[in-house]
């Protein structure tokens, strides 16, 4: 008798255990991919016979309980579609503790166990507090500025970058066109991803990188007039958002040089549009591996790619890695842009 009360106690405590509900939300800045992510992440959890629950605006959305109930056909035909379905907003009150207890308690009032989250490490910050007040949760990197660094790719960036590449290739035709100097600004407040791969991809003449700090605008007036002076038609300079100063740096440097130039602010054109085949694929990939974890009973975890393989991390081991532009690459930008 007490052995079959103990059995029962067992199989209660394995079945309480169990993910039933899965919540899946897009927080921070929005990215090509999040949308493949979601996708994922709801058919993959209704294979398994899960609910899914969609939150809106993120963060900010699950404190309001903007929860609504997704279904297989709520995310078809939006893989190739840019932005998030979902929608997203920064929400400062889950920096506080108040607004963390506040948004696992509202999770544990739609039945949401187990909870993805898409974004970058603030969001990833918020996730670790909720699996710390009971809620599981899974990370998925999804930002255009690829600075998270516990992996290799983020969802986003490979769309991000090819639209800012195109859109300098045209600016080059019409500046070569005018022989004038161009700055192009690309999005990356405290990272220079994007503006070094652009400026490898588009062949720029110079990159500006906030990890740089400070750069030096004489040497740089002083190339521009040495590559004139070889008979070079144009001088690129991409220029990462976290440099900024745009508008006011082509007017010195048309000052100082007497050479026509132009700003042109990319802007947020880099967030928007179709994915890219190896967003949707990686996303995908990534949203379907975060099911996964949280039926393996796995919780504080980030998904990544790391050494052309997808892997996940303690959330903690995650935000405590350091990321910084890999030297040799930008030697080499360096090199091919003599």
């Amino acid at each position: 008798m007490a052995e079959t009360k103990a059995k029962k106690e067992s199989l209660l405590d394995e079945i309480e255990d169990q993910i039933r509900t899965i919540g899946v939300l897009t927080s921070g800045g929005d990215a090509p991919g999040m949308n493949a992510a979601i996708r994922a992440v709801t058919r993959t959890a209704l294979s398994k016979g899960l609910k899914v629950r969609g939150i809106r605006r993120g963060y900010h959305g699950l404190l309001k309980e903007e929860i609504i109930d997704l279904s297989a056909r709520d995310v078809s035909d939006t893989i190739q579609r840019g932005g998030t379905i979902l929608q997203t907003a920064r929400c400062q009150a889950m920096r506080t503790e108040e607004g963390q207890q506040k948004a696992a308690a509202i999770c544990k009032k739609y039945g949401i166990d187990g909870l993805v989250v898409i974004g970058g490490d603030g969001s990833f910050a918020g996730a670790q507090k909720l699996s710390h007040l009971g809620v599981n949760t899974v990370g998925l990197p999804g930002t255009i500025d690829l600075d998270i660094a516990c992996t290799d790719y983020t969802i986003g960036f490979d769309t991000a970058v090819n639209t800012a590449m195109e859109a300098i290739d045209k600016v080059r035709d019409t500046s070569t066109s005018h022989e004038r100097c161009s700055i192009i600004e690309v999005m990356g407040r405290d990272a220079g991803y994007l503006a070094l791969w652009c400026g490898i991809a588009n062949g720029a003449e110079r990159i500006l990188m906030p990890e740089e700090k400070d750069y030096d605008e004489a040497a740089l007036i002083a190339d521009i007039m040495a590559n004139k002076k070889r008979g070079k038609k144009n001088y690129i300079i991409i220029n990462a958002e976290g440099v900024g100063d745009s508008i006011n740096m082509a007017k010195r440097i048309e000052e100082a040089t007497g050479i026509e130039t132009r700003a042109t602010i990319l802007g947020h054109m880099q967030r928007g549009g179709s994915p890219t085949c190896k967003d949707r694929v990686y996303a995908s990939t990534m949203g379907a591996m975060a099911v996964e974890l949280l039926c393996a009973g796995k919780s504080n975890r980030v998904v990544g790619y790391k050494n052309g393989r997808f892997v996940d991390y303690d959330i903690e081991e995650a935000l405590s890695m350091k990321k910084e532009i890999p030297a040799h690459q930008y030697e080499i930008a360096k090199i091919l842009a003599i």
